[in-house]
């Protein structure tokens, strides 16, 4: 799960993690008032939306007055923002967050993520903030310092210090970013989080150390324990076909290509995706359906992929282990007849009553293209949906 960034600089704050002042808001009235209380002279008007890239897309303005506040809100709040993240369909701003200037003298890179051959939370620095990570482990690799953090002991003091003057934050800085990467660690772990990239983290001209962004994503296996952060969920901003599966205890996610795939276990749908694109084919989504769907579930998951008008074939793929063949079967059936499907349909069953439940889709009487293996699978979808 996403949250937007004034959300994520409030979760810091309760841990120590320096930020700017700022304020959201949902207007241009707003926004000019959040400036006049905020004070000074200098304010960033920054487009909320759940994709980075916000300033080269033009969701990131300087204003040096209160009519420029008014004229930045104006252009932002309601438009089309684009980015590398949001694909060219892009995103409708409506929220914005006013933040008071900053005296930059040093932007630099921070990130957490759980590294999955280590078990641990890795901390990732870099000098070279401001600057997408993928391009700075591309170009310089060596410009990116890792501390993988014992979840024993934590992030250290003699950690923290020590990655801190890597990346060259100064020494009249050093108390404060060795707090600021222990609260950092803190936030990460208590609240579930999955990722926590702070890009750029500034030194300022009198030697503070502030998040000037903050991107913060959360383990949704772990939503139960933090009602607070569910509460901050912006649908708005998630795709309509994503949450109505997660209604039904679908894992679905859209994709851009012409071939639905409904597969029960997180691994097969991906082996089932990789095959399609082997012979030629474009996956539409991915779908699991889970270890235990009944015909309902089945039905819902037809449904959902149906409503992508892009569809032209749908593939799919069972294993049958806890989840019966002859029951997914059943649902197939259901489903096909409930929803009137429109695009050919080709099924690959196996594991355990696949006799049976194969039996059931050939006694059916609808139009459903059997398949032997994974490959004869994905060879028929492909071709299906190139007919259409």
């Amino acid at each position: 799960m996403k949250i937007h960034e004034y959300q994520g600089k409030e979760i810091l704050r309760k841990y120590g993690v320096a930020t700017p002042r700022g304020m959201a808001c949902f207007s241009v009235d707003e926004a000019v008032k959040a400036a006049q209380q905020l004070g000074g002279n200098v304010w960033v008007v920054k487009a909320q939306i759940h994709a980075g890239g916000r300033g080269k897309g033009g969701g990131v303005k300087v204003a040096k007055s209160l009519d420029e506040v008014k004229q930045f809100a104006s252009r932002i709040l309601g438009a089309k923002l684009v980015t590398h993240q949001t694909g060219p369909e892009g995103r409708i701003v409506k929220r914005l967050l006013i933040e008071e200037g900053a005296d930059i003298k040093k932007e630099l890179y921070i990130g957490m993520v759980v590294d999955r051959t280590t078990q641990r939370v890795v901390l990732m620095a870099s000098s070279e903030g401001g600057t997408e990570i993928e391009e700075v482990a591309a170009k310089s690799p060596e410009k990116i310092h890792k501390v993988f953090i014992d979840p024993k002991s934590g992030l250290t003091d003699k950690d923290a210090e020590e990655v801190a003057r890597k990346i060259g934050i100064p020494e009249a800085a050093m108390a404060q970013a060795r707090d600021f990467l222990k609260g950092l660690y803190k936030a990460f772990v208590e609240t579930d989080a999955s990722l926590a990239e702070i890009n750029p983290l500034i030194v300022t001209g009198d030697n503070r150390v502030l998040a000037l962004d903050a991107k913060m994503n959360f383990d949704e296996n772990a939503l139960y324990r933090h009602p607070e952060i569910v509460a901050m969920r912006d649908l708005d901003e998630e795709d309509p076909a994503e949450i109505e599966a997660s209604t039904h205890d679908l894992s679905y996610i859209s994709l851009d290509g012409n071939i639905g795939c409904l597969v029960n276990g997180a691994g097969l749908a991906m082996a089932t995706m990789d095959i399609t694109k082997l012979y030629g084919g474009s996956p539409a989504n991915f779908l699991d359906v889970g270890g235990g769907a009944s015909a309902e579930k089945v039905t819902e998951a037809f449904k959902i992929m149906l409503k992508n008008s892009k569809v032209k074939a749908i593939l799919v793929n069972i294993f049958g282990g806890i989840m019966k063949c002859d029951v997914i079967a059943e649902g197939i059936v259901a489903a096909v007849k409930q929803v009137h499907l429109n695009v050919p349909l080709v099924v690959r069953l196996e594991g355990t009553n696949v006799n049976v439940g194969k039996k059931i889709l050939a006694e059916s009487g609808l139009p459903i293209i059997s398949a032997s293996n994974m490959a004869d699978a994905a060879q028929k979808v492909v071709a299906a949906a190139n007919k259409k």
